[in-house]
């Protein structure tokens, strides 16, 4: 008679009455601020990529696990949220085909190629990003201003191409105004530009309960704190780029990220300390994307050296 075998690990153990679905269903919610900024600030076809993205998304996470005889998984809205995610990092008027291949790569690459969810090691909406980075890196990189195409904001050129903050300052020294960063009149992706949305999001995750304060608390006092030493503006490094979303909403994965206290610290420290230096001697001006991704690679790591003792376990010397 076989003997029943028990596992003792130390904390923390995750247990939470929260389904997936309900998670997954308030991210959406927290999106809906950037989302509606987005739309507001570039128009129409700032909706279209949302639509794309997430549809797209949707239907390649049906099509892999009926091909692969699993249960069919999208109704715990874990891949329309990857797919809305992947959206809100990228330009407005990006090729509507290209942001199909983003999604098919974030969930086909970065989540169902390692078991589905819960299992990859990756944030799948940024490794949808890297990839449309490295393989367009034109039309992932052509900007315009806000209001030229939303019709409401007063006449426009129907394209106006222009240069994010980070890339302005980058490039010539000029710094933008703290104004249009919060407020989102900048050039920039659909999603990440508007400041003062990406906080009234992450204000709704907090205080649902579904993401802790340690990773975006640590990442941005880390980014600020470097980029006063470095002699940069640290208010303008906060603002500017993705920051702020990434902080918040990638930087927060569940399954990619750190499950204990000093883990997640760690974690957000290094995610600073890579987008400093990559915004600053690297050859993009915005690195929160490339930090982010790094870091998750570290996050098996952190968490066996980071874990608490068990009681009674005596640590083997070297």
């Amino acid at each position: 008679m076989a003997e029943n075998q028990f596992i003792v690990s130390s904390s923390p153990h995750l247990r939470s009455e929260v389904s997936t679905p309900v998670i997954m269903r308030d991210v959406i919610i927290a999106l809906l601020p950037p989302s509606f900024a987005g739309i507001y600030l570039f128009g129409f076809r700032a909706l279209a990529v949302m639509i794309v993205g997430t549809l797209a998304a949707v239907i390649t996470e049906a099509v892999i696990e009926r091909a692969t005889h699993r249960p069919v998984t999208i109704g715990d809205y874990s891949a329309a949220v990857a797919g809305l995610l992947l959206a809100l990092v990228l330009p407005p008027d990006i090729p509507l085909w290209i942001v199909a291949v983003g999604s098919i790569v974030a969930i086909g690459v970065g989540k169902q190629v390692f078991g589905g969810l819960g299992h990859n090691p990756f944030n799948p909406a940024l490794i949808g990003r890297a990839v449309l980075l490295a393989s367009w890196p034109v039309a992932m990189t052509t900007w315009r201003w806000p209001v030229a195409s939303a019709p409401w904001m007063g006449k426009g050129f129907d394209i106006l191409t222009s240069a994010t903050p980070l890339a302005a300052l980058k490039l010539s020294g000029i710094k933008t105004p703290y104004g249009p960063l919060f407020w989102g009149t900048v050039a920039g992706s659909i999603g990440e530009t508007s400041a003062i949305a990406v906080l009234i999001g992450a204000a709704y995750l907090l205080i649902r309960g579904h993401i802790t304060w340690r990773i975006p608390g640590y990442y941005i006092l880390t980014v600020a704190v470097l980029s006063l030493l470095f002699g940069q503006d640290p208010v303008f490094h906060v603002l500017a780029g993705g920051l702020l979303f990434g902080a918040f909403f990638m930087a927060t994965d569940y399954v990619s990220t750190p499950v204990t206290p000093k883990g997640q610290a760690i974690f957000g420290i290094g995610c600073g300390v890579l987008t400093v230096l990559i915004r600053l001697y690297g050859g993009y001006p915005e690195g929160v994307c490339y930090s982010i991704l790094i870091m998750d690679a570290t996050t098996a790591l952190l968490d066996r050296f980071t874990r608490p003792r068990k009681l009674g376990e005596v640590r083997r010397s070297a």
